[in-house]
């Protein structure tokens, strides 16, 4: 047997009821009977000239290229676009969610993190005017149906086979990386191809590159012109990093400080101690109102925030400088790590900045993302 929504074979996992065989690795989204059909189509037809857009600003030759690439190649095959940080892959991948909407088919933009489905979806309603744009993730489940979806992977279990292109942002990222459940609900909620859009590709995407069976395109430049921001390590005993940081921050007088630790715990005890000097707040997947702390943060109502991996993706900040406490912790891999990092440098205006890296002992991962984005600058 195969499950048809997370795609699941092991016969371990199937279970046979009252009602018929149910698949008990995805029963955490819904019961549902393998017998029957899944039917999650309420015959929603795309609005008329939808797929009208505006930029801000024009895309770059490269941008150019790389978005005529993928608009070109998505009916008939899935679509891998690995670009650093702050490259504009939103963008690029305007023109083919423009070529769905013009074609009436259904377009998803499924995300990890619920941080960033919320910012996008303001993104792209400035774009997309006449466009219905809905978000769906925790807290934003009551109208699901529109023109352009963007929600989080778990969400997609509501689009059995619903969707004609599906555009995968950070594949990498946690907690969609190595869940084979959502893995399968993902891919199960889209009969025709996909866009997966990274700047770390995974094994899984690695092995389609090697067996010829997606379409790679790869941009290493932001639309400035600038190079990516390559971060400065800094070891130490733990006490002497604390001493450090606070030396760096007094330094960034003119920019704001995201300071990146990797747990919920440390995240807290930071606070604490930093709010004796600096305006500061603290965000982490338990604590209260992140959105509108994350909002006032970007107007500069306070000097620093204190993140863990909740931020590292997706989240654009005019002038910031980042830092990464206990940097070789477990926590931070090296794709966790080049995004950290890549939050910084990202704007027209503030195309330059600082990352540093605080370590306690000497870290692979470290290492691994130093050289990735000295090899992007190349």
């Amino acid at each position: 047997m195969k499950c048809p929504r997370c795609l699941n074979e092991d016969d371990s996992y199937f279970y046979y009821g009252s009602k018929g065989w149910i698949c008990r690795r995805c029963i955490s989204f819904k019961r549902v009977l393998i017998e029957e059909d899944i039917d999650n189509d309420p015959g929603i037809e795309i609005s008329d000239d939808c797929e009208e857009y505006l930029l801000k600003y024009p895309l770059t030759s490269l941008q150019k290229e790389i978005s005529l690439q993928c608009k070109n190649n998505i009916d008939n095959n899935d679509v891998l676009i690995e670009a650093i940080c702050g490259s504009g892959k939103t963008e690029i991948v305007m023109e083919t969610i423009a070529y769905m909407l013009k074609t009436k088919r259904k377009v998803c933009f499924a995300i990890s993190r619920k941080q960033v489905v919320l910012e996008l979806y303001e993104r792209l309603r400035k774009v997309f005017t006449k466009a219905k744009v809905v978000r769906v993730c925790q807290g934003y489940t009551s109208d699901i149906y529109g023109d352009i979806v963007i929600c989080t992977t778990h969400q997609c279990y509501r689009y059995y086979q619903f969707f004609d292109c599906l555009i995968l942002d950070e594949c990498d990222a946690f907690p969609y990386k190595n869940n084979v459940v959502l893995e399968g609900i993902v891919r199960s909620s889209c009969i025709g191809h996909m866009v997966y859009l990274t700047a770390t590709i995974d094994d899984y995407l690695k092995s389609r590159i090697a067996a010829n069976s997606i379409v790679h395109l790869t941009l290493n430049k932001r639309p400035h012109g600038h190079d990516l921001v390559v971060p400065k390590c800094f070891n130490g005993y733990k006490w002497l990093l604390i001493i450090r940081l606070i030396q760096w921050i007094n330094k960034q007088i003119d920019h704001q400080i995201i300071v990146f630790v990797p747990t919920i715990k440390m995240s807290k005890y930071l606070y604490y101690f930093l709010k004796m000097f600096y305006t500061c707040e603290y965000v982490n997947s338990k604590s209260n109102n992140n959105d509108i702390k994350i909002q006032a943060f970007k107007d500069k109502k306070y000097h620093v925030l204190i993140a863990t991996t909740i931020l590292e993706r997706g989240i654009t900040i005019e002038n910031v400088n980042v830092a990464v406490l206990f940097a070789n912790h477990r926590v931070f891999d090296e794709a966790s790590l080049v995004q950290i990092s890549g939050r910084v440098g990202r704007s027209f205006k503030y195309p330059d900045g600082e990352c540093l890296f605080l370590c306690d002992q000497r870290s692979n991962e470290v290492d691994k993302c130093i050289r990735k984005c000295e090899a992007a600058n190349a």
